[in-house]
């Protein structure tokens, strides 16, 4: 009877122990460990504005020296049409744009260049430049020379530039010589021609240049054209007037005086 207790008693205690072990599998698998929380994202700085680029102004286009044109022996200032055009359709304005009359029978140093002095004190005044660029044909040189190197006008010529100018004299000269002292002044050897060749023949600050050609039926010898001192540009076969509507040299005088 003792023995039928025990085994009453072991059973259960085995039983009971089966049941707490079978709970405690249950809850073990029942509760999954806990995950770990994410931690919250740090919000990303808001990013930084970038400066506004400066915009930088656009340069204003400088304005040019006004040009002045000085045209040749018995001549009118109406020989520049072609020239003027050129320089319009490069951007000059007709405001900018000056050519001068005179009469080509009077003496260089004794009339025009004073007449043309005055008239470039009024192309200043007018415009408010402080310095003009001049464009003078074949006699149309000498006058504007004596200015520059005689006449006080050293300090107020930027650019000068002479197309066919008989800048040492000319032969041809000699034709005309007994009626007109444009002439005379023109021949190898005169007055003006001996004081305008005497020690710098391009003074100053002013840059000079000449165009000539080998085929100039007026200017005789041809090299009487360049100058020491100047861009001396040879220009092929030209005849004296073709210097006035041949378009390489009116590109070339174009870029020179810019």
């Amino acid at each position: 009877m003792l023995r039928s207790r025990t085994r009453k008693l072991s059973a259960l205690f085995m039983a009971a122990a089966a049941l707490l072990g079978l709970t405690g599998a249950a809850t073990g698998v029942a509760q999954a460990k806990p995950q770990p929380q994410a931690k919250p994202q740090t919000q990303s700085k808001p990013q930084t504005q970038s400066k506004p680029q400066t915009q930088t102004a656009p340069q204003a286009a400088e304005t040019p020296n006004p040009v002045i044109f000085v045209h040749g022996y018995n001549a009118d200032p109406g020989v520049w049409g072609s020239l003027r055009a050129d320089f319009r359709a490069s951007g000059y304005t007709d405001a900018e744009l000056f050519s001068w009359g005179y009469d080509t029978d009077r003496s260089v140093n004794e009339t025009l260049s004073g007449r043309f002095a005055a008239y470039v004190a009024e192309v200043r005044a007018q415009t408010g430049a402080d310095r003009v660029d001049i464009v003078a044909h074949s006699f149309g040189s000498l006058v504007t020379r004596w200015y520059i190197k005689h006449g006080g006008g050293a300090g107020t010529v930027d650019d000068w530039v002479s197309l066919a100018g008989p800048n040492h004299g000319t032969t041809t000269a000699w034709l005309c010589a007994l009626w007109s002292q444009a002439c005379r002044d023109m021949t190898p050897g005169s007055y003006v021609q001996d004081r305008l060749a005497e020690g710098d023949e391009t003074p100053g600050t002013v840059s000079y240049a000449t165009f000539w050609s080998n085929c100039d039926e007026v200017i005789n010898p041809d090299d009487s054209v360049p100058l020491t001192g100047a861009t001396n540009i040879a220009s092929g076969c030209l005849e004296h007037n073709d210097f006035l509507f041949d378009a390489t040299v009116s590109q070339g005088v174009r870029d020179f005086v810019r």
